[in-house]
């Protein structure tokens, strides 16, 4: 499997960094099968940074890790109300999970307004979930743990 890493850095060596925001799927080294999504993510970075670099770091994973025993793996198809509780757990830091591997939609800024309605009561979870999965929803894999993220093969960079 390709996955892509957007940013203003060259990273050929990933790490997994305590965030100074709460991420979706808490602490780890986010990545995307989206080429698309992580030029966004970097040139979104680069502007906010006020930097010139907007790098695509690609890398490989063997397709059968996310598959084999030794590694806990949670993986959303699809924005769920385990998806939903799971990314407002991580992103208001109230959850600390143990998993290597988590793989699932974006909780992106185009979301933010259907999150805020559903945390003040004004969606319910069934109109919440539906709103959710009108968009066009880009994937994130994070790696969350050192043995997951030495599974990662660096590729090549881009700048963009």
């Amino acid at each position: 499997m390709i996955l892509y890493h957007g940013s203003t850095k060259i990273v050929e060596k990933p790490e997994i960094r305590i965030s100074n925001r709460f991420l979706d799927f808490g602490n780890g080294f986010y990545t995307t099968t989206s080429e698309e999504q992580a030029i966004a993510w970097a040139k979104s970075k680069s502007e906010r940074l006020h930097t010139e670099n907007a790098y695509i770091n690609i890398y490989e994973l063997d397709d059968y890790v996310l598959s084999d025993k030794k590694f806990s793996v949670l993986i959303f198809e699809r924005p769920t109300r385990e998806w939903l509780d799971f990314v407002i757990a991580n992103r208001r830091g109230e959850l600390q999970h143990n998993y290597d591997f988590v793989m699932g939609a974006v909780a992106d800024d185009t979301l933010y307004q259907t999150f805020t309605l559903y945390e003040s009561g004004l969606l319910t979870l069934e109109e919440t979930i539906i709103r959710l999965n009108t968009h066009t929803l880009f994937d994130q894999l994070s790696f969350n743990t050192e043995k997951a993220l030495n599974n990662l093969k660096y590729v090549k960079t881009e700048l963009h």
